[in-house]
């Protein structure tokens, strides 16, 4: 039977979601230990997608098979998986899915947060990227705005990836003011390696007057990622939400706390 997840972890000390073959330790690796021992058999979950290392998750999506597991034991799998796990992974909820699930290709989209403290503070030192200078916030949500008229975004990508396509389509991005954070929130069908932080870390130098709007929609169109700015810190970023069909994956189950 096909089981799904939804999960949250602090990334701090794991170096991404992906299992590493020489044992390095990975929040996928991590889950997979816990979940063979406690159910008595092999166990692989399988993700929504990869997050990097030190990248936060308040709503990650996963999915495994087993043969153990019936209905009237979910209860009592998410007390001892959560006993037994690490302080820095939480399982929320497990459903029953349908056999062809998979949360990875049947995700309709996601959405990211990155967070930016513009005040130093050691309690948010490990959940924000601290800048002390001010920025334009209405020129980066100009500059922002920009990414819906495009859809190749290989200036924004890791490069050298495996996928066969960087082609995405942005749903929404824009930044706002909460107290002294300032919170980016962008949404997509899917997202290339390090896009995200590729985004973020752009759009901060036009918010310091060192990129112009035009000079962002520029670096797109280059599809170059020599030509963006550096990419912003992993601690500020967080997986915030995947959104499936409502029938498979009732969106009640995401945790908005």
């Amino acid at each position: 039977m096909r089981w799904g997840l939804v999960l949250q972890y602090n990334g701090k000390n794991y170096h991404g979601w992906q299992r590493q073959e020489d044992g390095t330790l990975t929040v996928q690796g991590t889950l997979c230990k816990y979940f063979s021992d406690v159910l008595q058999e092999n166990i692989l979950i399988l993700g929504c997608g990869r997050t990097d290392t030190g990248v936060h998750a308040k709503n990650y999506v996963a999915y495994f098979d087993s043969v153990n597991l019936t209905a009237d034991k979910i209860d009592w799998l998410i007390w001892k998986i959560n006993a037994y796990l690490p302080y820095d992974i939480r399982i929320n909820h497990i459903i029953k899915v349908p056999e062809e699930f998979n949360a990875r290709f049947d995700a309709l989209s996601r959405t990211y947060r990155y967070y930016v403290s513009t005040v130093k503070n050691p309690f948010n030192a490990d959940f924000s990227w601290y800048i002390p200078q001010p920025l334009d916030l209405k020129k980066m949500n100009t500059a922002a705005r920009m990414m819906y008229q495009y859809d190749d975004f290989t200036s924004l990508s890791k490069a050298n990836t495996q996928t066969l396509t960087n082609i995405c389509r942005v749903f929404y991005a824009h930044w706002e003011r909460k107290g002294d954070m300032l919170v980016f929130t962008i949404r997509a069908n899917r997202f290339l390696r390090n896009m995200v932080r590729a985004t973020v870390g752009t759009l901060v130098e036009v918010g310091k007057g060192n990129i112009t709007v035009d000079g962002f929609a520029k670096i797109i169109e280059y599809q170059s990622r020599g030509h963006a700015a550096r990419s912003a810190q992993a601690q500020g970023l967080f997986l915030e939400e995947i959104e499936y069909d409502p029938k498979i994956f009732p969106k009640k189950l995401f945790d908005w706390q």
